[in-house]
């Protein structure tokens, strides 16, 4: 899908780097930039297992996959996006990645078919050694790094989350994860069950239903599911009045704002908002439609993620008549399709298993100090962005409730800075330290069940200061664009100088 070559430069081939940047997707060219604009002296390298840029939007081969967050919001505040589609599909997501690398120069950074194993920092060395595997040949290298940032994301590129279904051996059609998509999947005139409610399904079912002679959506429970357009238009206009910057600046102010307040809204009044969610599925589905048996949770809304349905496609194609939407319990598979626990049965020649990811922090890189291993689950997220215990380690995890590169752009920016101030100071360690008494809570407030299944592998955050978690856009900025780098948790070392706090 992206036009990049599938080798990156092999100009340098340094074992050591001042930053060994983790994934080469949207976290990793946005680390990159910043590293080049804010640190231009020191070294860098983008270690990433596949051979092309891009990460999810590379994998991710699926009909139909777009974002599920305006691009004003979801594309780098460094680079205006000026595409049509603000819900955009995800090759011009690669084409737009494409463009920052290009941009950036970063290609001369990037070592693809490596695949980071395991990292230990050494208190005596104060470094990081990094063990990476050449996909292509299997061989293990070596690479030394003073920090180590995961760009890798929470989920596993090479595991979904699929359940196993009871009977589905004996199902004679074909079973498909989404995440592992077959390039040859013919679906033309064939009947197709997508199994799930999440945001996967609700892009699968109206870009398969084009081709398919029916789709069916099978779900355990609803999802919200918004309808947006698939075009910005105040954007538009915008773009014809201003430069390019300009009008993007405005765009994503105005989208971030519209973002909080549907959230505030439905925080401080859940009932109100299913009330809208509700009529508004109601308008654009078929009369009659059962709206409180499909499309209306059990939950509040936000308090799992809405699921933003372009241009209304899902709602077109079920008045349509060429999908529709059940919502019961898996009593089995069958050979030619799935027996509910209702009694009824749904004949299939695909199904597509959109049951969702498998959670993994960092990409499943070992973490180890001194040799002894670090449990992720055990430590505490300093800002959103370092763990306790580990020294000179950050990573990029963004919002649940909002546009992931929102944060991605400030934990970078905040991170290149602390760096900064290190070299300024002689120090060449940096430490999150907790105090003991601080109260745990999980690190995601999500009720998702790829959250929660993955909740106690995840590290955790604290209910106060620099140990909360923020998911607002607001807060970050003053914590981390606005606020000082230095903090009473933080321990600074030099090989010259004792530990000092921050």
């Amino acid at each position: 899908m992206s036009s990049q070559p599938k080798t990156g430069s092999r100009k340098s081939r340094a074992t050591h780097v001042d930053v060994l940047v983790v994934g080469a997707g949207l976290s990793g060219i946005g680390m990159g930039h910043y590293l080049k604009k804010l640190l231009p002296g020191k070294s860098f390298v983008l270690l990433d297992a596949r051979d092309r840029i891009g990460g999810t939007w590379d994998l991710f081969r699926y009909p139909g996959i777009r974002s599920d967050s305006d691009l004003h919001t979801y594309a780098f505040e460094f680079k205006p996006w000026t595409k049509d589609y603000a819900i955009a599909d995800g090759q011009e997501i690669l084409d737009y990645l494409d463009e920052a690398v290009a941009e950036d120069a970063l290609m001369p950074h990037i070592r693809f078919g490596h695949k980071v194993l395991s990292a230990d920092f050494s208190t005596e060395q104060r470094r990081w050694t990094v063990r990476v595997q050449q996909v292509a040949t299997g061989r293990i290298e070596e690479m030394t790094c003073q920090f180590l940032f995961s760009a890798a994301g929470y989920y596993s590129y090479e595991e979904g989350h699929a359940p196993h279904f009871e009977g589905q051996e004996t199902f004679t059609g074909q079973i498909v994860h989404p995440q592992f998509w077959p390039e040859d999947l013919d679906y033309r005139g064939r009947r197709v069950v997508v199994i799930g409610s999440g945001a996967t399904a609700m892009t699968l079912v109206p870009a398969m239903a084009a081709d398919a002679a029916h789709v069916t959506m099978l779900q355990r429970s609803p999802t919200y599911a918004i309808p947006l357009p698939g075009k910005d238009y105040v954007a538009i206009a915008l773009r014809k009045l201003l430069p390019d910057h300009t009008a993007y600046w405005a765009t994503r102010r105005l989208n971030i704002a519209r973002q909080r307040l549907i959230w505030e809204v439905s925080q401080r009044h859940p009932a109100v908002a299913r009330r809208i969610i509700r009529e508004v599925n109601k308008a654009l589905l078929p009369r009659g439609f059962d709206v409180d048996v499909h499309f209306k949770p059990g939950y509040n809304p936000w308090d799992e993620r809405l699921c933003a349905v372009r241009d209304g496609d899902l709602f077109k194609v079920i008045r349509q008549g060429k999908a529709d939407v059940v919502t019961d319990h898996i009593e089995r598979f069958t050979e030619h399709g799935i027996a509910l626990k209702s009694g009824k049965q749904l004949e299939a020649d695909i199904i597509v298993t959109a049951t969702g990811l498998k959670l993994l922090p960092f990409g499943g890189i070992r973490l180890s100090k001194d040799g002894a291993p670090i449990d992720v689950g055990e430590t505490l997220a300093f800002k959103g962005m370092m763990l306790s215990g580990v020294p000179n380690f950050g990573y990029a995890i963004g919002y649940t409730n909002s546009s992931w590169t929102l944060k991605l752009d400030l934990v970078c920016e905040h991170l290149c800075r602390m760096l900064a101030l290190m070299d300024e100071r002689g120090y060449d360690t940096v430490e999150p330290v907790a105090d003991e008494t601080v109260e745990r809570r999980p690190l995601l407030d999500f009720h998702a069940g790829y959250v929660q299944r993955a909740a106690g592998a995840l590290p955790k955050q604290g209910t106060s200061g620099p140990w909360t978690v923020t998911m607002t856009y607001a807060s970050d900025l003053t914590r981390l664009r606005k606020g000082p780098i230095e903090d009473p948790a933080l321990r600074f070392g030099s090989a010259r100088l004792p530990a000092l706090a921050g």
